[in-house]
């Protein structure tokens, strides 16, 4: 499921995405309401995490711009106004939820997976005869379930938005790994290995592209 997040503060932006990304979620960033309007022309997102106060077109100016063009993705306004009075002139915008900063992260991935879960076509992802239920964060094949960590969680999750498609290694480094870790790292594979490890006899369902990434068998 990919999120665009629209945050003019470096930091907080940095730090929601990748919040987000180890929670299994794509994630694209922005900082400027124009910018935020032309990624959601070109790109189809379940969910738009839109700061208030943004340079030049401001969040609630691109919320009410997205909604008389009859966009309907899913509008989060994340601001640092909590009055009641400015909350109902964003929900009238369009916005869908509002959540005030300063925030508490757990509020916040509630509020995301309730957005999500609203989203069509959101809930079970099935490849083959792996499944993944993307509410309850569970993953099952042929019925058994397959324990995994956060962090091979959004491994595998990513991987399967992507079935049968290879996905480059420095697109896992981005979107499942905090960016701050080294390209020439070997966390990637690492958390390969034990992901097919977990898989047991159904570990060939994720292929190496020599030289490239990874590949997940099979169609959802």
């Amino acid at each position: 499921m990919r999120i665009l997040v629209v945050e003019d503060a470096a930091k907080l932006a940095a730090f929601i995405s990748r919040v987000l990304r180890e929670e299994g979620y794509t994630v694209d960033q922005v900082g400027e309401g124009e910018l935020a309007l032309e990624q959601i022309a070109k790109t189809r997102y379940e969910l738009v995490i839109l700061d208030w106060m943004l340079p030049g077109i401001d969040g609630l100016a691109v919320c009410r711009q997205l909604r008389s063009q009859g966009i309907t993705v899913p509008i989060m306004m994340l601001t640092a106004r909590g009055e009641t009075g400015e909350r109902v002139i964003g929900l009238d915008a369009g916005a869908d939820d509002f959540l005030a900063k300063p925030f508490e992260v757990e509020e916040l991935l509630a509020r995301v997976r309730a957005l999500m879960r609203r989203s069509t076509g959101y809930g079970t992802l099935r490849c083959g005869d792996l499944e993944i239920d993307r509410v309850n964060l569970r993953v099952t094949i042929n019925g058994e379930p397959v324990h995994l960590t956060q962090r091979e969680y959004a491994l595998l999750l990513h991987l399967a938005h992507q079935a049968g498609r290879t996905v480059r290694r420095t697109e896992l480094l981005e979107q499942v790994f905090d960016l701050r870790i080294e390209p020439g790292s070997n966390v990637v594979e690492v958390h390969i290995s034990r992901l097919r490890e977990k898989l047991g006899e159904h570990a060939s369902i994720i292929e190496t592209v020599r030289g490239v990434g990874y590949r997940l068998r099979g169609s959802v």
